[in-house]
């Protein structure tokens, strides 16, 4: 959710999107291939911390991201998602089968295992200046707005040159009078292009309801994927798919944290975490932003990967000690029945 969009000089823009609105040069290529996103609310305030993945031979870029109250900007820590992706990795557990699959022997000679998993400057008319900083790679201005029109001439005279269908896009977050964080994004290093991860900022503002701002994807020409962890008093659940695919839950559960990096952004006392996975194949179906809600019941869930393992006894696959017993009865019945007709007949 931290889009943003900068006041340093882009010359010369083209259009990509992520979760809000990116600017390039237009004689560069960039695109967001994944938006990861920590969001913690307490009924009040609001914290985002987004982590962007892009690609792309762009040396800078200008991201837009609406709020619906004045921000506060930080970087953020790199290690919250290392630690997100651990409290909600799969639980593993071995599913056992009996019958020899197709790599097991006799079809094929192998161990018997086989694997699976679960499927700066003054303000123009209009615009406002409330604040700039500089925070480690980036350059951070925070805007008010009451005219989309007067926002986009305002970053055009600042070294941006936005497509038209911005200002309409921006349009519905300027009737509910948001505001807007600016960020100019650039690599660390000279000469370089913005590829990989990036690195996350954090974003914090009030809000009576968890709102993720994803109307201006639409606005993107590639497939969106998005990853969601929510922080919650409760679990929580989008009111909505908003043009893409039925979002899926990976994670639903209590957590407890000292000392780490969710803890400073959660607080120690602990929430709740829903982890949400969702894709966008066709960004211009994206109908509005995401706003979640409590769930009906706080009901925890986590993934199970399973890995199938041939039942085994000794080492030796049961299937064929079932059957070589089975067997060995056979033969020892004919042979009992074969000496009994031998005694009578004699």
């Amino acid at each position: 959710m931290l889009l943003a969009m900068q006041l340093v000089a882009l010359a010369r823009p083209a259009y990509a999107c992520g979760c809000g609105a990116m600017v390039v040069d237009p004689k560069t290529t960039m695109s967001v291939d994944r938006e990861t996103s920590a969001v913690h609310w307490d009924g009040r305030t609001e914290q985002i911390v987004m982590s962007l993945t892009v690609h792309g031979d762009a040396p800078d870029a200008a991201w837009i991201m609406p709020v619906p109250h004045r921000a506060t900007v930080k970087l953020g820590d790199r290690a919250l998602f290392d630690e997100l992706a651990s409290l909600t990795k799969p639980v593993e557990k071995d599913r056992s089968y009996f019958w020899p699959h197709g790599g097991d022997w006799p079809f094929r000679w192998s161990d018997g295992d086989t694997a699976g998993a679960p499927a700066p400057g003054a303000a123009g008319p209009g615009v406002g200046l409330v604040g700039r900083e500089r925070l480690g790679p980036f350059d951070v201005a925070r805007l008010t707005a009451t005219d989309p029109d007067a926002l986009r001439g305002w970053l055009t005279s600042h070294g941006f040159r936005l497509p038209s269908s911005l200002a309409t896009g921006l349009r519905p977050y300027v009737a509910q009078h948001w505001e807007y964080v600016a960020i100019r994004l650039a690599p660390a290093q000279k000469y370089g292009f913005l590829n990989g991860t990036l690195d996350p900022l954090r974003l914090s503002f009030a809000s009576d309801r968890l709102v993720y701002p994803m109307r201006l994807s639409r606005l993107a020409t590639t497939q969106q994927s998005l990853g969601l962890y929510v922080l919650a008093p409760h679990r929580m659940e989008p009111r909505g798919a908003i043009g893409g695919s039925a979002p899926e839950v990976f994670f639903a559960g209590r957590i407890k944290t000292e000392g780490t990096p969710v803890s400073a952004l959660a607080g120690t006392g602990g929430a709740f975490l829903t982890a949400i996975d969702q894709r966008f194949p066709h960004p211009e179906r994206i109908s509005g932003d995401h706003e979640l809600r409590r769930a009906a019941a706080d009901t925890p869930y986590r993934r199970v990967h399973y890995t199938d393992v041939l039942m085994k006894a000794g080492g030796v696959p049961v299937w064929i000690l079932v059957v070589g017993g089975v067997l060995l009865l056979v033969v020892i019945a004919l042979t009992v029945r074969r000496r009994r007709r031998d005694v009578s007949g004699s």
